[in-house]
C-alpha cells in the first residue's frame, strides 16, 4: 500500500478538490471515496471531503493496494469495436476511459472491458494488468487502440510502431495561431524534475518526434493533425504546450482556459494504420470525432464567418 503526502497550499480549496489539484493523475472522485473510507489525513487526523486544510498542513493519503497477479477483474463496459479478426481488434476508446489499471485505476478500463467482452488476449508484454495492451492512449484522450489477441501478433504490432512501419494520427485543438502550415517538433522528452506526474521537454530526454500540419485556424485556436513518429507519454501535448500551443482542455499543461466546456485534453486518434500482423495486408482504420469534439468546431466555424 502506497502513500501520497504534500503540505497544504495556502487558500486551500475543500480537501478533495485539493487532493485532485495536487495529484492530477488521480480523480477527485478516487479521493472522495478515500475520504469517506477515513484514508486520508491532516496533521495525523482523519479529513473529511469538506474539510479545507490550513497552510503549510501535513496531508497524508493512503492508496489501496494494487490487484495481484490475475486479479484484474471483467466487467461488462460496451466497447466501440471498429475491426476485429483472430489476431486483433481495433477499438475506439472513449473520453474518461483508462488504457489499462493502474494506481487509483482498477476498475472501468479498458483491459477490464476487454476481459468483460470475453475475447482471448495476448500476454507477452508480461504484464498482468496489461494483458493485449500494445499501445495506450490518455484517459481523456479519444480515439483507435489496436488490442493483440496473440502474442505473435502482439511481438509484430509492437515491432511495427517501434520501428515506425505502423502510423498514429491524431486530430487536436490547439491555443493560439499556428501560423507555419506544417512542420516536425524533434524535442527530448523526460520525466519533469519539477513534477513526476508531467512530462517535460528536457535536453537529456529519450528522441521524441512529432509531425504536424495545420487543417483549420479559428483566430485564438488551430486545429492541427499530428503523426507521432515515436510514442512517448504525453507528448503531443507536451511537445505543443513547448511551443506555446497548449492543447484546449489539458489539465496537465495549460491554465489557459476556453469559453466551452471540454472536461480534458481536445484530442483524438483518430486514424490508424498498420500492417496486419498475420497477412501483412495494409489496414486503415478511422474514428470520427467525438459529438462533442465536433459541436465546439462547429461552434468555433460558425464564429469565424
Amino acid at each position: 500500500m502506497g502513500e501520497l503526502c504534500f503540505a497544504a497550499p495556502e487558500n486551500a480549496p475543500r480537501m478533495d478538490k485539493c487532493l485532485a489539484e495536487a495529484f492530477p493523475g488521480y480523480s477527485r472522485a478516487f479521493f472522495a471515496k478515500l475520504l469517506a473510507a477515513g484514508a486520508v489525513t491532516v496533521d495525523g487526523r482523519t479529513a473529511s471531503a469538506a474539510d479545507k486544510p490550513r497552510a503549510g498542513a501535513a496531508v497524508c493519503c493512503r492508496l489501496p493496494e494494487e490487484p495481484a497477479a490475475g486479479e484484474v477483474r471483467a466487467e461488462h463496459i460496451p466497447l466501440d469495436i471498429v475491426f476485429e479478426d483472430d489476431a486483433m481488434l481495433v477499438v475506439n476508446k472513449p473520453k474518461g476511459m483508462v488504457t489499462h489499471p493502474a494506481a487509483g485505476n482498477f476498475a472501468g478500463t479498458l483491459v477490464n472491458a476487454l476481459l468483460g467482452y470475453g475475447c482471448r488476449l495476448s500476454s507477452c508484454n508480461g504484464d498482468p494488468l496489461r494483458p493485449g495492451i500494445v499501445h495506450r492512449l490518455d484517459k481523456d484522450t479519444t480515439g483507435l487502440l489496436v488490442v493483440a489477441k496473440t502474442d505473435a501478433a502482439h511481438e509484430n504490432l509492437a515491432r511495427q510502431i517501434r520501428e515506425k512501419q505502423a502510423h498514429r494520427i491524431y486530430t487536436a485543438l490547439c491555443f493560439g495561431n499556428v501560423r507555419v502550415g506544417e512542420g516536425v517538433i524533434d524535442a527530448p522528452l523526460g520525466r519533469s524534475p519539477r513534477d513526476r506526474k508531467k512530462m517535460a521537454v528536457l535536453p537529456g530526454g529519450r528522441p521524441a518526434v512529432t509531425e504536424y500540419r495545420v487543417l483549420a485556424r479559428y483566430g485564438a485556436y488551430t486545429l492541427v493533425e499530428a503523426r507521432l513518429q515515436t510514442g512517448r507519454t504525453h507528448q503531443i501535448r507536451v511537445h505543443f504546450a513547448s511551443r506555446g500551443f497548449p492543447v484546449v482542455g489539458d489539465p496537465l499543461y495549460t491554465r489557459q482556459k476556453a469559453p466551452f466546456q471540454t472536461d480534458g485534453q481536445m484530442l483524438h486518434a483518430g486514424r490508424l494504420e498498420l500492417a496486419h500482423p498475420v497477412t501483412g495486408e495494409w489496414m486503415t482504420f478511422t474514428a470520427p470525432l467525438p459529438a462533442y469534439f465536433a459541436d465546439i468546431l462547429r461552434k468555433l466555424e460558425a464564429r469565424r464567418r
